[in-house]
């Protein structure tokens, strides 16, 4: 049992807590309301636009959705807050007693989103 700051008693945190799974750019991500989720880059998008993500799973306290066909419905809204580049992964390639020797850079392009809205299933 614990309490909130505004004192209401509560038995346990999850109850409270409202999260999704969405997908976007072939990776899975948790979300809350008021996160801020770095995906890869939406190159249609611009700053402060509105986004939806697909749905994989809602939990809603005690209430877990995962039904396909209710999770058509179901679109996680988000806002760009920025696009930005990743940090630096250096490659290397090197073959032995051959002079082989290959340097490569790559950043990736990521857009940060934050999440505004996580609707609930129709109860």
């Amino acid at each position: 049992m614990g309490r909130l700051a505004s004192g209401v008693r509560f038995e346990r945190e999850s109850e409270f807590r409202v999260y999704a799974i969405v997908r976007s750019g072939g990776r899975q991500h948790k979300v809350a309301v008021g996160d801020i989720v770095e995906v890869d880059r939406i190159p249609t998008g611009k700053v402060g636009d509105a986004v939806e993500l697909s749905t994989l799973l809602v939990v809603d306290g005690e209430a877990v959705t995962s039904d396909p066909w209710v999770l058509a419905g179901i679109k996680v809204e988000a806002e760009i807050v920025d696009h930005h580049k990743g940090q630096k992964i250096d490659i290397l390639r090197y073959k032995n007693k051959t002079g082989y020797r290959r340097r490569q850079g790559h950043r990736q392009q990521y857009t940060a989103l934050k999440i505004t809205g996580i609707p609930t299933a129709a109860k």
